[in-house]
C-alpha cells in the first residue's frame, strides 16, 4: 500500500506541474490572439479578462495530453532511477506499479467531469456574454419548456424573438413573435406570425400582424396585417447552430434536463446525447492513456530507443484521441448510436493498452 501511495503521489505531482505548464502556454497564446482580435478596441484589462475566462476551456481540451505527458515523465523517471528494477526485484510485477497512477488518473477524470466541466460551461458562457458586450453585437439563445427565445442586437437596437416550436436547426419558427427595442431601450414594434423562415434576406414571416409601439401610439389602431413580411436580421444558420449546438456550454449536471428541453422544443438532441456519454467515458480514456505511456516507457534506459518509445507513446495517444473524435462525429451524424460512439474508443484503447503492456512486461 505504501508503494502504491508513493507512485500515486509522484504521478499527481507531475500531473499538476504539467497542467500548470500547459495552462501557462495556452493562456499566453490565447492572450496574443485576444489582443490581435481586439485590434486596439479593448483595454488590456478587458482582454485579460477574456483570456482568463477562456483559459479553463483550453485546459480542458488539453487534459488528455496533460495526462499522457505526466505518465511518460513518471515512468521515465522511475526507469532512470532504477526504482522499477528495485520494485521488480522485491517481487512486484510491472503491472503493480500501475495501480497508483491508474487510480489517480481515474480520480482526475471523475473530478474533471464532475467539477471542471461545470466550471468550463460557466466560464465559456460568461466569455461569450462579455465578448458580445465589448463588441456591441451579439445574439443569445435560450431553450425551455415554454419554447425558444432568441435575442439579436446591433447598432440599431435589440430584437427579442419567441417561438413556440421550431425545426431541427431553428431556421423555421412557428407561432413566433418579434419585439423590436430602440437603442435607448424602449419597445418600438411588435410582430406576431404563424411562421418565420430564415433566408438570405432575413426572416420571412407568413400570416403576420404588426403593431407599432411607443409613447402616444395606439398599437391596435396602427396595426397592419401582412400575408408575407420580411424582417432583416443579423442571424445566420451558422450563428444559430453555434448558439444551441455547443453541448460543452452546458454543465453536465444540467445536460439531461437540457436534452429533454431540446426535444420538447423540437430540436435534435443527438449532439448533446453523444457529448454526455463521452464525458461519462472520459475517466476510462484517461486511464487508457496512462497504460499506453507505461507500455512504452517502463523499460530501463539502457535498453535503448527511449526517444523512439516516447514519440511512439505520444503518437499513439494522439491517434486514440483522433479516433475518439471521429467516433464522436459519427455519433453526432447518426451513423452509430451515442453510447457506442462514446464508449467504444475508450474501452478499445484500454484493451489495446493492456495488451501492449502485457506483451512488453510479461511476454
Amino acid at each position: 500500500m505504501t508503494l502504491h501511495r508513493y507512485f500515486a503521489r509522484r504521478f499527481a505531482v507531475l500531473f499538476l506541474a504539467t497542467a500548470a505548464a500547459i495552462a501557462l502556454f495556452v493562456g499566453l497564446i490565447d492572450l496574443v490572439e485576444q489582443v490581435r482580435r481586439a485590434d486596439g478596441a479593448l483595454g488590456f484589462g478587458q482582454v485579460l479578462t477574456l483570456t482568463l475566462l477562456n483559459l479553463p476551456t483550453g485546459v480542458y481540451e488539453f487534459l488528455p495530453l496533460v495526462v499522457i505527458l505526466a505518465a511518460i515523465a513518471l515512468f521515465l523517471g522511475l526507469a532512470r532511477s532504477s526504482e522499477l528494477v528495485v520494485t521488480r526485484a522485491a517481487g512486484r510485477s510491472g503491472l503493480a506499479v500501475l495501480i497508483g497512477p491508474v487510480i489517480v488518473a481515474a480520480v482526475i477524470g471523475a473530478l474533471a467531469v464532475a467539477m471542471l466541466n461545470p466550471i468550463v460551461a460557466a466560464t465559456s458562457k460568461r466569455y461569450s456574454e462579455l465578448r458580445e458586450i465589448y463588441t456591441g453585437d451579439g445574439s443569445v439563445l435560450s431553450i425551455g419548456r415554454e419554447g425558444l427565445w432568441l435575442r439579436e442586437g446591433g447598432a440599431g437596437g435589440q430584437t427579442v424573438i419567441r417561438a413556440a416550436r421550431t425545426n431541427a436547426d431553428a431556421t423555421v419558427l412557428f407561432d413566433v413573435s418579434f419585439v423590436d427595442y430602440a437603442q435607448a431601450g424602449g419597445p418600438v414594434r411588435r410582430i406576431e406570425a404563424a411562421r418565420a423562415a430564415l433566408g438570405d434576406e432575413g426572416w420571412t414571416l407568413s400570416d403576420a400582424k404588426l403593431w407599432p409601439l411607443g409613447p402616444g401610439v395606439t398599437p391596435e389602431a396602427g396595426a397592419e396585417r401582412h400575408d408575407r413580411l420580411t424582417v432583416p436580421t443579423t442571424l445566420t444558420r451558422e450563428r444559430i447552430r453555434d448558439r444551441f449546438g455547443q453541448p460543452d456550454a452546458v454543465a453536465i449536471w444540467r445536460l439531461p434536463a437540457f436534452i429533454g428541453d431540446l426535444e420538447t422544443a423540437g430540436f435534435s438532441a443527438r449532439r448533446h446525447a453523444v457529448w454526455l456519454q463521452m464525458e461519462l467515458a472520459r475517466p476510462v480514456f484517461l486511464v487508457a492513456l496512462v497504460i499506453v505511456a507505461a507500455g512504452f516507457t517502463m523499460r530501463h534506459p539502457r535498453a535503448g530507443r527511449t526517444g523512439v518509445n516516447v514519440l511512439a507513446a505520444v503518437l499513439l495517444g494522439f491517434g486514440l484521441h483522433y479516433i475518439r473524435n471521429l467516433a464522436q462525429v459519427l455519433g453526432e451524424t447518426g451513423q452509430i448510436a451515442p453510447w457506442i460512439a462514446a464508449w467504444t474508443p475508450p474501452v478499445a484503447a484500454l484493451l489495446l493498452a493492456l495488451g501492449l503492456l502485457l506483451q512488453r512486461e510479461e511476454g
